[in-house]
């Protein structure tokens, strides 16, 4: 069953990258409905490599500000929660939770090159899902990768098993601070069909 042409307004078509938010706070358990929703997506052996850290208070999010890029500071600042979305690295530790057959985990754990390839794909996977998401349940999103990943893991994830992928803020979008669209391109230069 397709959906409503207002709803793909919502997730796509009308939908815009957030600069600017209100003050109107982003309630905890909006947070965990947005995941409860965007852990359904799919990925790859159903891995789930993605973590989300909530960033949903000034001092948290300050500690942010010396890895972003001088474009993203401000609107961070005023953002209601700024995600880091993050790869687990050590993902496969769930498998025998997460996969309905035996020896996943020990797959992922001899071949370190397939078990890296596979968190970074599915964990941006799940940080797209996450947006979608957040879209359907009415909040902006600004995701960002501007910003050195490396200080982020430095104060967020110094065990270095977490690893940062990128940001997204989050909230009630202000959109008055929305910049114009930038064009998209077209289905003849982006796709083949064989």
């Amino acid at each position: 069953m397709q959906i409503s042409e207002e709803s793909l307004d919502q997730l796509f078509l009308k939908a815009r990258t957030a600069n600017g938010f209100t003050d109107q706070p982003v309630e905890a358990a909006l947070l965990r409905k947005v995941y409860d929703i965007a852990k359904m997506g799919p990925t790859s052996m159903n891995t789930q490599p993605t973590r989300y850290v909530f960033l949903t208070t000034p001092a948290a999010r300050e500690r942010l500000v010396p890895a972003l890029s001088p474009g993203n500071v401000d609107k961070t600042r005023i953002a209601p929660v700024t995600v880091i979305v993050a790869t687990d690295t050590r993902f496969h530790e769930f498998m025998p939770q997460v996969w309905h057959r035996p020896g996943a985990k020990e797959n992922f754990e001899s071949n370190p090159a397939l078990a890296t390839g596979t968190a970074d794909r599915n964990s941006t996977l799940g940080g797209a899902y996450f947006i979608i998401a957040a879209r359907a349940l009415g909040l902006a999103c600004g995701p960002m990768s501007g910003v050195d990943l490396a200080k982020v893991n430095a104060e967020f994830f110094p065990d270095g098993r977490w690893q940062a992928n990128f940001l997204i803020n989050l909230g009630y979008g202000d959109d008055s601070k929305l910049f114009d669209r930038n064009p998209r391109l077209s289905f003849e230069q982006a796709c083949r069909v064989l």
